[in-house]
């Protein structure tokens, strides 16, 4: 097996790339600066090493066996992999990180988020997101994902991300992390034209409250004790996998609940979406965006400070919290 691997170099591969494209062993060997028989040498010697046949001699031409295709089919593969890791490396040393996690909380701008990211990549592809950074090669993938409430502070202090966007400011901080203001986001109590609450007078009390079903948000965190809120003791409860899934639910008039102000504005304004006033009044979250201070021995990567370059502008944070129109997931 060493002796194989021993074989197969990159020059090796790129011979054969390079016989395969020419069509012969002569246009390769003058393309490659070589005598004719020193290139048939060469491949003889892989052949040995391989122990198969790559190409037919019964032709003038350079015949690939199928053996000999399926090696310059995965050592072009192979020789792509090589040049890309040279490029990675170049970019790392640079200062890109190899990858950036970032954690979005499920209540902001899903189109706001996505024109940072085509901004930082030009590639986007679903919810996950592996694309490239960098001039001249790839540096840095880009990972995106959404948290629920206490989830999206988690994910930053367990480092399962380097920035988190939308967390309050009121989760215990261990030490190591900044915040900066994000913007204050307004919440409204809505539900369905059709639901038995729709033409109830207000303001709506508890006591009446608790008798119609909720619609609530999971948190997605995992070790931290998850949040509730705006629940009442006994009262039935929906629980969905994110925000869109609630507006959708409130739609249907499957139950009641708050919604950010600036997602459901034109549904208010459409009608398809009725707003109601409690006696417990309409609440509103200060949020912030957070990371980790001490991001490695070398100090913040190029790629973060990118996304915080990006988060100082009020335009950006804005749109974060007040853009919902546009394409989403």
């Amino acid at each position: 097996m060493p002796q194989r691997r021993q074989a197969l170099t990159p020059d090796a591969l790129a011979m054969m790339d390079t016989i395969a494209r020419t069509g012969s062993f002569a246009a390769a060997a003058r393309e490659l600066g070589k005598v004719p028989s020193a290139l048939t040498y060469s491949v003889r010697q892989l052949e040995d090493a391989l122990d198969v046949l790559l190409f037919d001699r019964s032709s003038r031409q350079a015949q690939l066996t199928e053996a000999g295709r399926e090696l310059l089919e995965e050592g072009r593969r192979l020789l792509e992999e090589m040049d890309a890791v040279v490029d990675r490396v170049r970019r790392i040393a640079g200062g890109w990180e190899s990858q950036l996690a970032i954690s979005v909380d499920d209540v902001l701008s899903v189109p706001t988020v996505f024109e940072l990211v085509e901004a930082f990549c030009g590639v986007c592809n679903g919810s996950q997101i592996v694309a490239t950074v960098g001039e001249g090669g790839a540096a840095t993938r880009l990972r995106i994902r959404t948290d629920v409430l206490a989830g999206t502070w988690e994910a930053l202090v367990s480092r399962q991300v380097e920035l988190a966007i939308g967390v309050s400011d009121q989760m215990p901080n261990p030490g190591g992390i900044e915040l900066r203001p994000l913007g204050h986001l307004g919440f409204v109590f809505c539900v369905a034209p059709h639901h038995a609450l729709a033409e109830a007078p207000g303001p709506l009390s508890d006591a009446e409250l608790v008798h119609h079903r909720a619609v609530a948000v999971a948190d997605t965190a995992q070790r931290l004790a998850p949040l509730t809120v705006n629940l009442l003791p006994g009262q039935d409860v929906l629980t969905v996998p994110n925000t869109r899934a609630k507006l959708e639910a409130l739609l249907r008039g499957l139950g009641c609940g708050f919604l950010p102000e600036p997602l459901v504005r034109a549904h208010l304004e459409a009608g398809h979406l009725v707003r109601k006033s409690t006696q417990r009044g309409d609440y509103a979250a200060d949020l912030y965006y957070a990371w980790r201070a001490e991001n490695g021995p070398l100090g913040i990567g190029r790629g973060l400070q990118w996304w915080l370059q990006q988060l100082e502008s009020p335009v950006t944070r804005q749109a974060l919290l007040e853009r919902h129109a546009g394409r989403a997931f």
